[in-house]
């Protein structure tokens, strides 16, 4: 890697952005998905800001438990202040953490990029939740609260509503969907809200990140055995259903559908489709029909023509350059190359390279003008 990484400073020579570290991540057997991600919220800078920070007020707790959080940001906190500016960092002990923590993760079979992202913000915010419950709490008492802490996700307690928790890893990442179902007979609207931490769009073949977000929200009648139960009719009746984004978050991940179970074949398929993501995104389906400007800064991206097997990569943009991560390796791209991973518009291409999991960070919002 000496070579690769002096290749890289020498690529950015003057251009070195001041204080910033490129490393690439050892891979312990098949923990590639691991790697791909951890890079992309590595240059996710206020989530990686948060964690260095979380490090930096939490480091003189010497007997704390050791936890995933704790263990990424050692991880991150160890990249940053590396001396070097470019070589290779073992994150053993967050791996060996992350397998010790959920099963799922233990084998050397392939693993899924975006099962890992989902379980490990879901992971830092149940973290985060248990130590303000303890802080919060007398020393005593904080064993039965922490219970709850990782209780009903509603914010439910006892039949008294709490208010729930918002730690730094929801005011990156998390958004607010609205589920609206309007009855075609009385013609009442109900709204139920979501949260979400990543949007998963359905794709289709020679399409856009905007066609999917639209499909995402379009109207679905439903009839037939599919009726909706309408509290003012109190009865069964035909309406029409739309999910629309009523807070977008700052840090916008998408999550493109490219593994389908097909009934046939009794397996699950990769989808090779070319789905275009453009470099800059507006997001234009929200509930205040505002355009919100996004800056796509890091791709997760899987190589391979199965589910079951393959390789993760990731694109990330930091100060205004591409680089291209594959475990071990770092090295400069040129922006033109990101087109490259889109999919392919034929069925069977030797370019097995498809964007997977896409990381957006909002621009703040302009009004439609």
């Amino acid at each position: 890697m000496g070579a690769a990484g002096s290749k890289l400073e020498k690529a950015l020579g003057d251009q070195f952005p001041e204080g910033e570290r490129y490393f690439g991540l050892e891979n312990f057997g098949n923990t590639c998905y691991c790697n791909s991600v951890l890079q992309a919220l590595y240059f996710c800078v206020p989530f990686r800001e948060q964690l260095l920070d979380y490090y930096a007020n939490n480091k003189n707790i010497g007997d704390a438990e050791e936890n995933l959080l704790t263990c990424l940001a050692d991880l991150f906190t160890q990249i940053s202040s590396q001396k070097k500016k470019t070589g290779v960092i073992a994150p053993k002990r967050f791996v060996q953490r992350l397998k010790k923590q959920n099963e799922l993760f233990r084998s050397y079979m392939h693993q899924d990029a975006h099962e890992f992202l989902n379980f490990l913000l879901n992971e830092l915010v149940d973290i985060l939740e248990k130590e303000t419950q303890a802080a919060k709490s007398d020393p005593e008492t904080s064993s039965p609260t922490e219970k709850t802490a990782n209780g009903p996700k509603n914010g439910q307690l006892n039949g008294v509503r709490k208010e729930p928790l918002v730690t730094w890893v929801h005011t990156n990442f998390q958004g607010i969907l609205t589920n609206e179902t309007k009855c075609l007979r009385c013609e009442t609207v109900t709204a139920r809200d979501e949260t979400f931490f990543d949007l998963s769009l359905d794709i289709e073949q020679n399409s856009s990140i905007t066609s999917c977000l639209k499909n995402f929200s379009s109207t679905e009648t439903l009839n037939a055995e599919d009726k909706f139960f309408c509290d003012k009719c109190c009865s069964l009746q035909e309406a029409q259903k739309r999910m629309k984004i009523k807070k977008p978050p700052h840090i916008l991940v998408i999550h493109l559908k490219r593994f389908k179970y097909i009934e046939q074949l009794g397996r699950y398929k990769k989808l090779s489709y070319r789905v275009v993501f453009p470099l800059e995104l507006k997001l234009s389906n929200t509930v205040e029909d505002a355009d919100i400007e996004y800056s796509l800064f890091a791709v997760v991206v899987h190589v391979g023509s199965g589910p079951n097997h393959g390789h993760y990569v990731s694109l990330v943009k930091s100060h205004n350059h591409w680089l291209f991560f594959d475990d071990e390796n770092v090295e400069m791209i040129d922006e033109s190359a990101v087109q490259t991973f889109f999919g392919s518009a034929q069925e069977y291409s030797s370019n097995t390279d498809h964007g997977y999991i896409l990381f957006y960070e909002s621009l703040g919002a302009s009004n439609k003008s």
